[in-house]
């Protein structure tokens, strides 16, 4: 009685530490709607650098009354399987832009702009060859442009896996 006990728990045990199988695509594409001190549409890519680890880039254009911007920002993320198809996903990241003021109020022209990210989310892997994400990225910014120093950045993702 005492042998099964042991190879239960044994197994039971081997099977909670397990880490399992991630099913990260090897490319994805697609767009990254997000609020931030404005909204901003992003075009976003993601390539697998292991079976739990990938890099993200996304290059964003922000257009408001008084500025244009665009930035770009590059991150590395660990992806967690919850159950089936959804995962959730955590990483560091950087970024830097360009902001072109068009306001005769304001003596700047251009300036550029860079940032520290984390970035923590939640995402879906269909059967078919879509994924949606939501994620929440603190931006600390090193600039002139922003209002706040850290900024809360709040994204909606849909890609095309590939």
């Amino acid at each position: 009685m005492t042998k099964r006990i042991f190879i239960i728990t044994t197994l039971l045990l081997a099977s909670i530490f397990t880490v399992q199988a991630q099913d990260i695509s090897e490319h994805a594409i697609g767009l990254r709607l997000s609020e931030s001190d404005g909204f901003w549409a992003e075009a976003t890519y993601q390539a697998k650098l292991s079976s739990d680890t990938r890099i993200e880039l996304d290059l964003g254009v922000q257009g408001r009354n008084q500025f244009n911007a665009v930035k770009i920002t590059g991150m590395y993320q660990w992806v967690f399987n919850i159950d089936g198809g959804l995962n959730w996903y955590v990483g560091p990241g950087i970024g830097g832009g360009l902001v072109d003021f068009d306001t005769d109020l304001d003596n700047r022209d251009l300036e550029t702009f860079g940032f520290v990210t984390g970035d923590v989310g939640i995402e879906y892997n269909f059967d078919f060859p879509l994924m949606i994400s939501l994620d929440f990225r603190p931006e600390i910014y090193f600039d002139d442009y922003t209002d706040d120093d850290i900024i809360f950045n709040l994204g909606l993702s849909a890609r095309y896996k590939f």
